[in-house]
């Protein structure tokens, strides 16, 4: 199951379940202006940056 973080690694903003946000395939997690400003680049891996799906909160 995907770790949902709920802070940007780039600026530390908060990030909600059902907040826009990008991760890499080992789930850093970076919020839409981060993930926009490194090209979609992973700082970590160099990996690309993917939409991370939202979850409902229960």
């Amino acid at each position: 199951m995907l770790e949902m973080k709920s802070e940007c690694l780039e600026c530390h903003s908060n990030l909600s379940y059902d907040s826009e946000a990008h991760v890499c395939s080992y789930e850093c997690t970076y919020c839409v202006q981060c993930a926009t400003s490194r090209d979609f680049i992973c700082k970590n891996c160099g990996g690309d940056l993917q939409k991370r799906p939202k979850r409902e909160i229960k």
